[in-house]
């Protein structure tokens, strides 16, 4: 015979279980920011963009072709791309590598990329919307200024050897370029118009021997 449960056992086996307490997460979205070292804007308005082309400057705009901040520089030479964030963060990280012998250098990113770049999967049906968002990517023209380095006094052996293995690791071709560089326009590099000298006013006096 089975032993008669009191009221008490009854009332602990019919008790639902607690819940232990956690830490209230205000914003779940937090948990997905983006790490320091990830070149990714802070906030979008929309995370889906069209694709868009990469300008061609036909304006005559010489704004972002020559440097600004440093004393060496890659600029852009072929044709215009669609550089991504990680192919940036790879180069980047290059040029720090070679630098790192030297204190107080500095690296100067002239490119942000801010553009969504949204893929759908192979073999996918037609429709049904725009793909999901893949990775960020910025969209460079011809001439434009990649990276500058500077900060303190660097070797031109030194400059060239950094930014020409970070330039292996861009989807393009690119130039060495210094400080005193003239700016570009698609394939004609414009140099500033030499200053006119004036012309001696003096007299040239023929003298005539009788």
């Amino acid at each position: 015979m089975l032993p008669l449960l009191s009221a008490r056992s009854l009332l602990a086996t019919c008790r639902p279980w607690t819940i232990t307490s956690q830490p209230y997460i205000s914003n779940p979205f937090a948990l997905f920011t983006r790490g320091r070292g990830q070149l990714a804007p802070k906030k979008m308005t929309h995370i889906k963009r069209h694709k868009g082309r990469v300008p061609i400057p036909i304006g005559g705009s010489l704004k972002g072709t020559t440097l600004a901040y440093g004393e060496w520089g890659i600029r852009i030479i072929g044709q215009g791309a669609r550089i991504t964030a990680k192919q940036l963060i790879t180069a980047e990280e290059v040029v720090k590598r070679k630098l790192k012998v030297l204190k107080g250098a500095k690296v100067y990113l002239r490119v942000f990329p801010d553009i969504p770049v949204c893929v759908k999967g192979n073999e996918t049906r037609m429709g049904k919307g725009k793909g999901t968002f893949e990775f960020w990517a910025t969209r460079v023209n011809k001439g434009r200024v990649i990276f500058e380095i500077g900060g303190v006094p660097i070797r031109e052996e030194l400059a060239r050897d950094a930014l020409r293995q970070a330039s292996a690791r861009l989807p393009t071709t690119t130039e060495f370029i210094h400080r005193s560089a003239p700016p570009r326009l698609g394939n004609m590099l414009i140099f500033p118009p030499k200053p006119m000298t004036p012309k001696s006013s003096a007299l040239q006096r023929t003298i005539d021997v009788s």
